[in-house]
């Protein structure tokens, strides 16, 4: 029997999971590099948070991050499901003003979260396995195509660097 779950979840997710898995980047280790992404994607887009991450099964798993201390939270709180469903960047500029985020705990409680912006972690055979987000407290009036190509490129480089890693250490 089907598990049923309360995020959407697209087409590949099953051959998504297997290659998260095989693959051990949802594993624990840290990796500097992308922190350090992280720390220059916060200050460039003026957020309270960055965070690259990562969606098994039942986690959202934070890879890197600045501005929190969350090293997972609940798949089915994160906002990155919806980023995952396509190769666009998801804008959410209030999330109490989109009914998918509105009643999300993570909008109604002390993450606070008002902005999101989400580009997929693509991997080399088309995969979305996380997302690389830029995230705030207070709303947004905007978020431009430039925004969205220079939070696309930091995606691309977590992607690369993910995939640098994981040949190093295989």
């Amino acid at each position: 029997m089907a598990r049923k779950t309360s995020f959407p979840v697209g087409p590949d997710e099953a051959k998504r999971l297997r290659l998260l898995q095989s693959s051990g980047f949802a594993n624990a280790t840290r990796i500097p590099e992308l922190d350090a992404l992280c720390e220059e994607a916060q200050s460039s887009f003026g957020s309270k948070f960055a965070t690259i991450s990562l969606l098994t099964e039942d986690l959202q798993i934070l890879k890197a991050r600045i501005g929190t201390e969350f090293d997972s939270t609940s798949r089915d709180v994160a906002f990155c499901n919806y980023t995952i469903l396509s190769d666009d960047v998801l804008v959410v500029l209030d999330a109490t003003k989109d009914d998918r985020f509105r009643d999300n705990p993570l909008t109604t409680g002390d993450a606070h979260i008002r902005f999101y912006a989400g580009a997929p972690l693509i991997y080399m055979n088309g995969i979305r396995l996380g997302a690389f987000c830029v995230i705030d407290t207070a709303p947004r009036d905007d978020f431009t195509q430039s925004d969205r190509a220079e939070l696309v490129e930091y995606a691309e480089c977590a992607s690369y660097i993910l995939i640098r890693h994981l040949t190093a250490t295989a």
